[in-house]
């Protein structure tokens, strides 16, 4: 890592931190990020077609199972100048191996031999072969009804499996009660590194779209911290000369049972009140409270982007069109980006032409109840 980071910076406070040991949270209790001393010169090592072709704006050396450069595909059958970026390629099957392949591999680096996770499912399963690669004990806590695809993936990889009855924000209180001795949470935006990885999305999005960048980005939001990265990593590319200064919308999609980013963005705050009693089908965005709430409000903000909710029965319906129109196993989450696209141009946020890119989350395949409704 030496060469590479600068500092840590909390998000809120801007108090700085060495980047040396296994480091948490601000003690404003905020989260912190990777500041690093850029290249004068970026370059993309085009021999690697993984998240690790940025390996200069990466926190550690590489620990890969292949994560990363999906593909992002024109969908024209879904509406003109919609594109989608595919993230059930991914080892594991979803977006969650990027922070996990940075955030582990970070780990490997500090010698940190335990690590821990609440998770709604995809988290949990990249931990657990993250961890596995690396040679890190893995303990994962999920909500009970989590789909049986996701604990037993965290199983075969070898991981202690917890399974609590409750939400998220249930399992990361009782992972904190349960775990014994030294570990390292690995909780959204608790730990820095995670962002990292998913920030190349970001990076691959300027990449594939030939260093420019679309005119909105659409994205469901449970814990924020691939809408945040992004955000990063466009920030990052502009200092680097790689990009001006246009930036996309940033559209943050929620489920009407879990919306707590949505309320805020409505109500004009910066930080977002938990969602009391959160349903939703979507594992994914069954998140009543993200800590980074401040960070994905800021940026909605400061792109002229929006917040929405859609309902379950949108979000299924939209995952079966994105499927059957493109060939992509599309997830609940998939299927709530384009529910969202038309409701955001319906409502004159968007228009229809407009280059705009849909992220499907994770593999369909893991959610076969949610979608056979």
């Amino acid at each position: 890592m030496k060469g590479r980071i600068a500092h840590l910076e909390c998000w809120l406070c801007g108090a700085r931190y060495g980047w040396e040991k296994p480091i948490g949270l601000c003690t404003c209790g905020k989260p912190l990020k990777v500041v690093y001393s850029l290249p004068e010169k970026f370059e993309v090592d085009e021999t690697k077609g993984s998240m690790w072709r940025y390996g200069s704006v990466l926190p550690c050396e590489e620990l890969s199972l292949g994560e990363g450069f999906t593909p992002l595909f024109r969908a024209e059958r879904l509406g003109a100048g919609i594109w989608v970026k595919d993230e059930s390629v991914n080892p594991t099957g979803s977006f969650k191996a990027r922070g996990m392949a940075a955030a582990v591999g970070v780990a490997k680096q500090q010698g940190v031999i335990r690590a821990a996770v609440p998770s709604a499912g995809n988290a949990a399963g990249a931990l657990a072969a993250y961890a596995a690669r690396a040679g890190i004990e893995a303990h994962v806590f999920m909500p009970r009804d989590t789909p049986r695809a996701c604990v037993v993936e965290c199983e075969i990889f070898g991981a202690k499996v917890t399974l609590i009855d409750g939400l998220i924000t249930d399992c990361a209180s009782a992972m904190r009660e349960m775990m014994e001795g030294e570990y390292l949470d690995v909780s959204t935006l608790r730990e820095p590194y995670r962002i990292e990885g998913k920030k190349t999305m970001g990076y691959e999005i300027a990449e594939q779209m030939n260093w420019t960048l679309p005119d909105a980005i659409v994205y469901p939001t449970g814990g924020g911290t691939g809408l945040i990265g992004m955000w990063k990593a466009f920030d990052e590319l502009e200092q680097m000369g790689m990009i001006g200064s246009k930036r996309p919308k940033m559209m943050s999609v929620q489920a009407e049972g879990c919306q707590p980013i949505v309320r805020a963005f409505e109500n004009g705050s910066r930080f977002a009140e938990e969602h009391v009693g959160a349903k939703t089908i979507a594992s994914g965005l069954r998140v009543p409270k993200a800590i980074g709430d401040f960070i994905i409000l800021d940026a909605i903000r400061e792109s002229g982007g929006a917040a929405v909710a859609v309902s379950d029965d949108a979000m299924v319906s939209g995952a079966k069109e994105m499927s059957a129109k493109t060939g992509i196993c599309a997830c609940p989450e998939g299927g709530a980006c384009l529910a969202a696209y038309r409701q955001l141009v319906a409502q004159g946020f968007l228009s229809e032409g407009d280059e705009v890119v849909l992220f499907n989350t994770a593999s369909g395949l893991k959610y076969q109840e949610a979608l056979a409704r």
